[in-house]
């Protein structure tokens, strides 16, 4: 048994940016586009980043057009690999093991996603039956975040996501079955731009789906599993998710809503929603 707590609300799964090199920052590349406002290359740091790794435009990031980055979400693998794989050592201080520090990061993401997830599930009371083999798959995973930069470099995250993809996916529909009256499934659908306003969808199944520009507005989306969806500019407003399963705090900064937009506690009402 691991120290840490496997609840979805650990610190250990939530960005600490105080305590992180900078690494989404530099580490990753992204191109001109409505998202970002300029060009930047892998391993090549941000204009914006400052000496202390923080970001100089945080607060106007929307206005400065980095929407990008106000839905990316590092599930805590940047002070993961900063302070726990690398011990402290910034790839200011060490710049030869810079390109080891980058590769290792998005690896490390990966692991706390599916960490995030697997904390879900063993919160919910549905998932009591799947309580012994979702602990064991926590601790594994927790081993490997705490391993060496060439052991973590040397996993495969996509067989690894397939290991552990039926355990979430068995989680989820024992939470769904309580739910009254048929399920839609729409698992890994195509509903880009779909009208869809007011739907009843409590429970349903939108895992993968391409929801992006979506009307979901006013729809009732209690206790609906939205892994891996796809949420850019949905609008959500009025929307009701409460209960809704595996929805992160990305999905919801990408998408539209409104203070009458219902969500899980765990969450937060996006700052850029309509108040």
């Amino acid at each position: 048994m691991t120290r840490h707590t496997a609840h979805a609300a650990d610190p250990d799964l939530q960005a600490d940016c105080a305590h992180c090199f900078g690494l989404c920052c530099v580490a990753l590349p992204f191109a001109r586009s409505a998202d970002f406002a300029a060009d930047k290359a892998a391993a090549a740091p941000c204009g914006n980043l400052r000496q202390d790794f923080s970001c100089g435009i945080h607060e106007q990031l929307r206005g400065n057009g980095y929407n990008g980055c106000t839905v990316f979400d590092c599930f805590g693998a940047g002070q993961k690999v900063s302070q726990v794989t690398f011990r402290g050592r910034s790839w200011r201080e060490e710049p030869e093991a810079a390109r080891t520090m980058y590769e290792v990061f998005p690896v490390m993401r990966n692991l706390h996603e599916l960490l995030r997830y697997i904390a879900e599930a063993l919160d919910l009371h549905a998932a009591r039956p799947l309580r012994r083999d979702l602990r064991r798959a926590h601790d594994r995973l927790d081993a490997m975040t705490r391993d060496t930069a060439q052991s973590l470099l040397a996993i495969d995250v996509m067989a690894l996501r397939a290991e552990v993809n039926p355990l979430l996916l068995r989680a989820s529909e024992l939470a769904r079955a309580s739910v009254p009256g048929k399920k839609r499934d729409h698992r890994n659908a195509d509903l880009m731009g779909k009208h869809m306003a007011t739907a009843k969808l409590r429970g349903a199944s939108m895992r993968g789906a391409y929801l992006i520009a979506a009307d979901l507005s006013g729809a009732d989306l209690r206790d609906a599993d939205f892994i891996g969806a796809d949420l850019r500019d949905a609008n959500l407003c009025g929307a009701d998710l409460t209960g809704a399963l595996f929805l992160t705090q990305p999905q919801l900064n990408a998408a539209r809503g409104d203070q009458a937009t219902r969500i899980p506690a765990a969450l937060q009402r996006p700052g850029h929603w309509a108040a």
